[in-house]
Formats: C-alpha cells, sequence, structure tokens
C-alpha cells in the first residue's frame, strides 16, 4: 500500500478469508453515523471490497472509490463482489498511499481500515487522506493494536505467537500497535487536535464456528501467506518454528473456553 514498507499479510487465501468477512457494520460502525446518502467516499486499502461495498450501499446517491495497491487480482474479486450484489455506484483503482491519484478536495469521506499499520510513513498517507478531503469532510480511520489482544485460556505459544509477529511487522517497516498511535500520527499529518475524535472497537470470537474460523485462518497465514515468507527472511522464524505456532492455533481453536478479543484504535479527523 505504500513504499518504504512490506504488507506482511500478502492477498493468500487466508488472508482474503478474513477480509472478506468484514462489514461496513464490524469493522466501521464509528464512521456509519456521519455518513449521508449523497456523499463521496474513497476506500484506501479496500481489499476484496466488501467494506467498500457496504458503504456504497449506504451512499445511493453518492458514489465510493476503492483503492488497493497495483499489481494484485485483489480488485477483480472486488468488481467480482460489487457485481454479485447489483451495486453500481463504486469503482475500483489501484495507486499508492504515499501519493493519491486524486485532485485536492475530491472526496466527503476518506476511509481506511486496517492500512496504517502496514505503511513506511503513516502521516505521510494520513496528510495525502487530509489533501484529497474535502473542507468540513471527514478522514477515517481504524487500526489493530496487537499488543492488546487478550485470549482465554493461557496457551504456550500464543504469546510467542504474538511477539514474533510484531517482530516481523516491524522489520517490514510497519507497525502493528498502530491503534494507539492514531492520534499522535494524525496531530503530525496537520490536523488541529480539536479536530479529532477517538474511540476504540473490538472484534470478539468465542463460538466453535467462530473459534474455528479465526484459528484456521491465523494457523493457515502463518505457514502459508507472505507472513512466514518474510518471518524465515527476517530470522524471527524457521520453517519448522512456524509449524509449530500453527499447531498452537489449532489447538487454541479446539478449547471448548477459547475466547479471543482484539481491540481497534478508531479516528475520526474533520478537514
Amino acid at each position: 500500500m505504500s513504499k518504504g514498507a512490506v504488507y506482511t499479510h500478502g492477498h493468500h487465501e487466508s488472508v482474503l478469508r478474513s477480509h472478506s468477512w468484514r462489514t461496513a457494520q464490524n469493522s466501521a460502525a464509528y464512521l456509519l453515523p456521519h455518513l449521508k446518502p449523497d456523499m463521496t467516499l474513497l476506500d484506501m486499502g479496500c481489499g476484496p471490497g466488501t467494506i467498500t461495498v457496504d458503504f456504497a450501499t449506504l451512499l445511493p446517491e453518492g458514489h465510493v472509490t476503492g483503492l488497493d495497491i497495483p499489481d494484485s487480482d485483489v480488485l477483480d474479486k472486488a468488481r467480482a463482489h460489487a457485481d454479485e450484489r447489483g451495486v453500481k455506484n463504486i469503482s475500483f483503482i489501484s495507486g499508492d498511499a504515499n501519493a493519491l491519484p486524486f485532485p485536492d478536495a475530491t472526496f466527503d469521506v476518506v476511509h481506511a481500515h486496517q492500512v496504517l499499520q502496514h505503511v513506511g510513513d503513516p502521516v505521510q498517507v494520513l496528510k495525502e487522506m487530509r489533501r484529497v478531503t474535502k473542507p468540513g469532510g471527514i478522514v477515517a480511520t481504524r487500526e489493530t493494536d496487537f499488543s492488546g489482544m487478550i485470549w482465554f485460556p493461557e496457551m504456550e505459544g500464543l504469546h510467542e505467537w504474538c511477539e514474533g509477529y510484531t517482530k516481523v511487522a516491524r522489520a517490514n517497516g510497519g507497525e502493528p500497535d498502530a491503534g494507539r498511535r492514531l492520534h499522535v500520527w494524525a496531530k503530525a499529518a496537520g490536523f488541529p487536535k480539536e479536530s479529532l475524535t477517538l474511540s476504540a472497537g473490538t472484534w470478539c470470537f468465542y463460538t466453535p464456528e467462530e473459534r474455528a474460523w479465526w484459528s484456521g485462518l491465523w494457523a493457515d497465514r502463518t505457514v502459508s501467506s507472505s507472513f512466514a515468507s518474510s518471518a524465515i527472511k527476517h530470522g524471527v522464524y524457521t520453517e519448522e518454528e512456524l509449524k509449530r505456532v500453527a499447531e498452537v492455533w489449532r489447538k487454541w481453536g479446539a478449547e471448548e473456553d477459547g475466547w479471543f478479543t482484539l481491540i481497534h484504535g478508531e479516528l475520526i479527523a474533520r478537514v
């Protein structure tokens, strides 16, 4: 999504399995009260487009643009998803978050979900988001904070996974504890403190179906996605160690009382 950093996850099926689950309701509820039917919205880092298409249905008199990195087939999946849902007020484009391919003051809302944690210069990206937002418009972003993840039961290997993931993400140029930093980055990007509204949101997985889904995608992601190659490249894990981490995830998923919660920082910034 941005020069100076490598996208830790890539677009392996196990990654898209997670991204395709996301909706405007479960991933952008903090923004929804601010939307009006005739708004124009840019969804930056749109991935397979599930949140993006939801936005378009909420803005029937407006238009939504989804943007993601070049050289990826993920935008084809997003276009197919829009077609499947019969949504027409939407378009998709590839581009660089450091230099968005739009004139100043183009959109009423510029949104990013789980993007800033993966870029090399989140302040520069926020400056670009601000630049292409109309005066009086909104820049909105939501980011996970990996150090804030909690789970039950305590299980040997999960803390080591979280520490290892953090090392890999930072070696790739990102910041996995982005959620707690959003307001600091926004002020550095030129947003006045009084223009910022901060909140926090969660995902929680505890039913047998949710545990199986969440643990399965992380087990697969650990050994099969771009995370695995990055982890080996940076000397954080060996291939055998990654296999053991994947087994820890499957063991947690089989726990009858298993429970996992992620915290996200949320930011609304008025332009």
